[in-house]
């Protein structure tokens, strides 16, 4: 129940919550401002044409890690098949904010080698600030802060902020020490995330020389990339199939196929090992459907599934409803290069995948798992780099796919094959989710320093 007097420009019951008005009152107990009258945003856009020559570097939301605020990857998209919504020019030092579903923290300081990329028109860009930019993006980041982001988003499924809302939130302004404390907080917190970051990228490394011994497979030694070893000559005899690109009938990808099946096991193709391969489906976006759309960008490069960033379909082919242990992969697009192969684990909902993602289906005769790691690895990095086809948009394609060779030990080793890896990845999960709970308790110390200063 509301007085007259207490009503702003909303109408909506959710914005007077009073979750929402404790926070901003005890915010307002001390020094503040809105964030609109400390900060400027940037409106500098790109025409898609100028700059760049065939591809430029882009950034999407669903690369900015939400903990750490940190970029975790640029893609480098060909300009003709820019998105319409890649257009914010953003510069060193920066901060970029997610304007859909704000409260998720999708923030991130723009560094030097970032400078001058391309973000989308999903993000508010701001480019000067009153205060020091580390302790802003440190702000930013708080719950008191996400929460705010939340109180004044509107829509359904998809949340949005507008630039006028987010300009009214209410920022703390910290004296001199305390910004220092924060900052020092999140720097320190940032150099043991590095630390535990390293070494589980070891562990995520050690898994392609255990999974190569296992299985007898010595790769020969990688040639330099010189004018002198890009050169060779084949007779039409040694071509293979209907493939007469050089890069798939290069003598190094012949030497790596060679030794594949020169292990301990017998190969077999992915058509031989599966029931069905195929392309998802047409996006048809339906915000009241009950199914659900996983696209490449739910597909991560640890090998697993993001769950949250999905869309909800209208229609769908229900032969290419998602089964459990069903492996997607980006079969179309830039994405291809990263080697990202997944094991779909749900069956709360109806899912599906859209038609830029390759659906493998095993059957009885290998572990899904197995076939993950092996596709995730060596066995799957090399093959792909041979059989990836198409010009300015890397494609794999369904038919592509069929081809890999896959070693195939008896399931029991499958099986062992499988659990250790998975034991050496949790070793590093366990690292990664230690650094969640460094960050989690920096966060609680910021909040305390800021509310009760």
């Amino acid at each position: 129940i509301l007085q007259k007097s207490e009503l702003e420009k909303r109408f909506n019951p959710q914005y007077y919550q009073v979750e929402y008005k404790k926070i901003i009152n005890k915010l307002k107990e001390n020094k503040h401002s809105k964030l609109g009258e400390i900060v400027k945003f940037s409106k500098e856009t790109w025409n898609q044409k100028d700059f760049f020559n065939d591809t430029f570097p882009y950034i999407e939301i669903s690369e900015i890690d939400i903990l750490s605020g940190e970029i975790q990857n640029i893609s480098n998209v060909e300009i003709s098949n820019a998105a319409s919504r890649a257009k914010m020019i953003v510069r060193e030092n920066d901060i970029i904010v997610s304007t859909t579903r704000p409260n998720r923290g999708a923030i991130a300081l723009i560094k030097k080698e970032q400078d001058f990329s391309i973000a989308s028109t999903g993000f508010c860009v701001i480019r000067n600030s009153e205060i020091d930019k580390n302790y802003l993006l440190a702000i930013l980041k708080q719950n008191f802060i996400l929460k705010q982001f939340e109180q004044r988003s509107s829509g359904g499924n998809y949340p949005a902020i507008t630039q006028e809302e987010l300009s009214s939130v209410i920022i703390p302004i910290a004296n001199g020490d305390i910004q220092l404390k924060i900052k020092t907080i999140f720097q320190e917190c940032f150099k043991q995330k590095k630390i535990n970051e390293e070494k589980a990228e070891k562990l995520l490394e050690s898994i392609d020389t255990y999974l190569l011994n296992q299985l007898g497979i010595v790769l020969p030694q990688k040639q330099e990339n010189t004018l002198k070893n890009r050169i060779f000559t084949s007779s039409i005899s040694q071509l293979s199939g209907s493939r007469f690109d050089p890069n798939y009938n290069n003598l190094n990808h012949q030497s790596n196929i060679a030794s594949i099946k020169n292990g301990r096991y017998k190969v077999e193709n992915l058509k031989q090992i599966t029931s069905q391969i195929f392309q998802g489906v047409s996006r048809n976006i339906d915000e009241k459907s009950q199914f659900i759309l996983l696209k490449v960008k739910n597909i991560k490069q640890d090998c697993e599934i993001d769950y949250d960033e999905t869309e909800p379909i209208g229609t769908f082919s229900k032969d290419k409803v998602l089964q459990k242990n069903d492996i997607i992969t980006p079969c179309i697009g830039e994405a291809i290069r990263h080697i990202k192969f997944a094991v779909f684990e749900k069956n709360d909902n109806i899912y599906l995948a859209d038609n830029n993602v390759g659906v493998i289906r095993p059957n009885e005769l290998v572990n899904s798992l197995y076939l993950n790691y092996c596709l995730c690895n060596s066995i799957g990095r090399l093959q792909i780099n041979r059989l990836i086809g198409g010009g300015g948009v890397p494609f794999l394609g369904s038919d592509n796919l069929k081809k890999f060779i896959i070693p195939i030990p008896p399931l029991k080793k499958q099986n062992e094959i499988a659990e250790n890896i998975a034991s050496i990845r949790k070793q590093a999960k366990d690292l990664i989710n230690l650094n969640k709970e460094l960050l989690q308790k920096a966060n609680e110390e910021i909040e305390n320093l800021i509310l009760k200063s």
